[in-house]
């Protein structure tokens, strides 16, 4: 029913000539959650529904984000991301005793590389001997020795070294095979700054088979592989950041733009931090934020309540709550009190990014500068009125109201077009942010913007597996009910909000300037590339990874 209710207003919405769209839209729907909790902590989001016949989408999240970390351990939430789909001593292995012996021996070898890499090779970068203390071409003979080791190891446990298939303990991708030979699909995570998500969707009938997948990750992952996917987070780091026209400068960028808050490294971690984790702050790492009490589970679809309660029950209550309590986030973000710009060359188009610190999720003016946001952009926006189709100087012009946990962000990118250049797209930006300050949007125009949200609102409640997501963000940000609450929050804005925030936050003080310039060798070459990257109102990594 709700999705037919949906397609209606929807259709509405959207055939309706402009002038007929002043009125409020219709009350949003509310989303029907029940909550329940284990005596171990962890507490569940349960949204039975009938849109979708006999599936459901499943997942649980871990508060905890790159903001969590610290340096020497950045990158860490989105290592266990990977870790996660290694499996058990259940799961992901032929022989579980025989495995632990090769993760056990390969510990030993690489904590001796690691102790080597941290005094012997950190001197010599030190000395200015060697350019990187990592790099296998700068190493010693003692290390050349100690990496043919633990190469050996991870070829045998993998069926690859002299042993031969027979000698593996490992079953790759079993956790994806199980899920996919009994009907599961899109089996995948996430990490962002401020969460880690875990997620599926199964057949109705397959429920029980997730409640007991998922708590015997959680109560016996055995971080198989730890130091071999390294690797593989290092050749994502490469594809995502490194090969990237802008990846290497967005980081910079961050890195800039976030002073002394835990937003100021990449999700992906530092480089020289994905080389040196240890074991042993892996398991402080789970046993503090991989607890019962610092999660929560979200089940979206085709099930029966009571049905679900007892799988849950059953197989999620074996979770052993832990001793050690999730430290708060104590080290906010300093106020700017300067502006800041970044000048960058290189293989890349004519562009600017503008930044402004504003607040985290939740805060009032949160909402004011969201619609702020929703204003400039779209073709029916400010911005791509004036900048792409009235000026012509910009490809593309947007802007993102992007609120974390802990602070917030907004962000206008363009790029230019023919002759235009960063300059001219820069003054353009402040000319529009000028208009909002000194009056207030005409009440259709906002009228406009907010049927839109609404019907975005709408549209996004539609699917089970972005109903979960939405869950797992409110959770984690605020709580779940902003998903009921938040509509009427922005319906609430008003022009007199957005022209307040528009004052109140972008200051020449409080904005820093990323101004990219194709390089002279570039220009004479005629090489092209995509825009840079820009910041995302979902604040997440890269592509979710098994």
């Amino acid at each position: 029913m709700f999705k037919h209710v949906f397609r209606s207003l929807l259709l509405i919405l959207l055939m309706l000539p402009s002038g007929v769209l002043l009125s409020p839209p219709a009350r949003a729907q509310q989303v029907a959650v029940e909550e329940f909790k284990l005596d171990n902590g962890m507490r569940f989001l349960l949204v039975p529904r009938r849109d979708q016949p006999n599936v459901v989408s499943a997942g649980w999240v871990a508060k905890v984000g790159s903001v969590n970390e610290r340096p020497g351990i950045t990158g860490i939430s989105h290592f266990f991301e990977h870790m996660m789909f290694k499996g058990t001593d259940t799961i992901g292995t032929r022989d579980a005793d025989r495995d632990a012996k090769y993760r056990a021996e390969q510990k030993a070898v690489r904590d001796e590389i690691n102790r080597i890499v941290w005094t012997k090779q950190y001197d010599r970068l030190k000395r200015g001997e060697i350019a990187d203390a990592w790099d296998p071409a700068n190493d010693t003979q003692e290390l050349r020795v100690l990496r043919g080791r633990l190469d050996a190891l991870i070829r045998a446990q993998q069926g690859r070294g002299e042993g031969g298939p027979a000698a593996a303990t490992i079953v790759k991708d079993e956790f994806d095979q199980v899920y996919t030979k009994a009907g599961g699909s899109g089996m995948n995570a996430f990490t962002s700054h401020d969460l880690t998500c875990y997620f599926i969707t199964v057949p109705a009938n397959k429920l029980e088979l997730w409640a007991w997948m998922e708590s015997d990750r959680l109560n016996n992952s055995v971080f198989r592989e730890f130091y071999s996917e390294r690797d593989v987070v290092h050749e994502e780091r490469r594809l995502r950041t490194d090969s990237t026209p802008t990846g290497r400068f967005q980081e910079q960028f961050d890195a800039m733009f976030w002073e002394s808050c835990g937003y100021s490294w990449p999700v992906i971690g530092w480089p020289s931090d994905l080389n040196s984790y240890t074991f042993e702050q892996a398991m402080d790492y789970w046993n503090v934020y991989y607890r019962p009490g610092n999660l929560f589970g979200v089940v979206v679809g085709d099930f029966d309540p009571v049905a679900a309660k007892a799988f849950i029950t059953r197989y999620f209550s074996r979770l052993d709550p832990g001793t050690k309590p999730v430290p708060p986030v104590v080290t906010l973000e300093v106020d700017q009190i300067a502006e800041q710009r970044m000048n960058a060359e290189g293989d890349v188009p004519p562009a600017v990014e503008i930044r402004y610190h504003t607040v985290p999720a939740g805060h009032a003016d949160s909402y004011p500068l969201d619609m702020l946001s929703e204003l400039l952009n779209e073709r029916t926006g400010r911005l791509y009125t004036g900048l792409v189709e009235g000026r012509a100087i910009a490809g593309s012009a947007r802007t993102a109201s992007d609120t974390r946990k802990y602070a917030g962000l907004f962000s206008f990118e363009a790029e230019t077009r023919g002759e235009a250049t960063p300059e001219q797209l820069e003054k353009a930006w402040y000319e529009e942010l000028a208009k909002l300050q000194a009056a207030e949007v005409p009440e259709r125009e906002l009228r406009k913007v907010k049927n839109r949200v609404a019907a975005g609102n709408y549209r996004r409640l539609e699917n089970n597996m972005s109903l979960l997501i939405q869950l797992a963000f409110f959770e984690t940000l605020l709580d779940w009910q902003e998903i009921n609450n938040g509509p009427k929050k922005y319906e609430a804005v008003t022009a007199a909000d957005i022209k307040r925030v528009a004052n109140k936050y972008f200051a020449p003080a409080n904005r820093s300037v990323a101004v990219y310039r194709r390089a002279a060798a570039e220009l004479k070459s005629g090489i092209t590339s995509g825009a840079p990257s820009g910041t995302s109102s979902g604040a997440t990594s890269g592509a979710p990874s098994k």
